[in-house]
């Protein structure tokens, strides 16, 4: 299991057919109860420190078990900390060389990373909805009340429970975390791809390199790093292409002689 979901009883109702979408969809927006929520949510930020600890004294066996465990705890729909635990985790792989599984944990931070900004898109969307249908201009009809299907949105997520509502930072700020964290999960996406090699892989790196370039929060050593491998890549990547092809017709030929 990646990560906590709800209740037995709860899984229950939504996994009666678990082969259609909209079933798992129903799953992943079942939510604990507040308390528990933020019960989940302080042992697996607990780990998580604990494994901090561990990264930091080159332990990055032990770090990575406990920041699995951590990933187990936390509730399946807080994207935020289950993106930054899985960025840690594709850390201690690049460390112990073990590329594909870096690449695979860069990527799940960079999905939940992806449905997190989508929610705080339409978080802000229909806040704007909202404001819009509170203040809705001198030519409004007083006499009836306009909902649009923003003010539908609206009231779903002001009714929505999340981790530490009270404290939860506004949406530019969430959006700046996101960034954050993308900027490490692309960087080390791109070096696990690079150092696995291969046509495809060298292609992925690409891309990822392009992607960081873009963004406005790297450091000037990343960057420097980014614009040179952007250099380097195609090259190598017109190499393994031509490489790997090679191969293919070799295999097609040594396939079709008679035996």
């Amino acid at each position: 299991m990646a990560d906590r979901s709800p209740s037995d009883a709860s899984q229950k109702q939504v996994e009666v057919v678990p082969e259609l979408q909209e079933e798992k969809e129903n799953k992943e927006s079942i939510r604990f109860p507040p308390e528990e929520e933020a019960e989940l949510l302080r042992e697996s930020n607990s780990r998580k420190s604990t494994a901090n600890s561990l990264y930091a004294h080159g332990e990055y066996h032990q770090a990575l078990d406990i920041y699995s465990q951590a990933t187990e705890i936390c509730p399946n729909y807080l994207d935020y900390e289950l993106a930054l635990l899985q960025t840690n985790i594709a850390a201690c792989h690049l460390k112990l060389h073990e590329w594909k599984n870096a690449i695979t944990a860069a990527t799940s931070s960079l999905d939940k990373l992806d449905k997190l900004d989508a929610d705080i898109a339409l978080e802000v969307k229909a806040v704007e909805d909202a404001t819009a249908i509170e203040d809705p201009g001198p030519f409004a009809d007083a006499d009836h009340e306009i909902v649009s299907p923003g003010a539908s949105r609206a009231a779903l997520v002001s009714s929505t429970p999340f981790a530490n509502a009270a404290a939860r930072p506004v949406p530019s700020q969430r959006l700046s975390d996101s960034k954050r964290i993308r900027y490490k999960a692309l960087m080390r996406r791109a070096r696990a791809r690079t150092e696995l090699g291969g046509w495809q892989n060298l292609d992925g790196a690409h891309a990822d390199y392009t992607a960081l370039q873009s963004m406005d929060n790297l450091t000037r050593d990343d960057r420097r790093l980014v614009a040179a491998q952007l250099a380097l890549l195609p090259a190598h990547i017109k190499e393994a292409k031509e490489k790997e092809v090679a191969q293919m017709w070799d295999q097609l030929k040594q396939a079709s002689r008679p035996t």
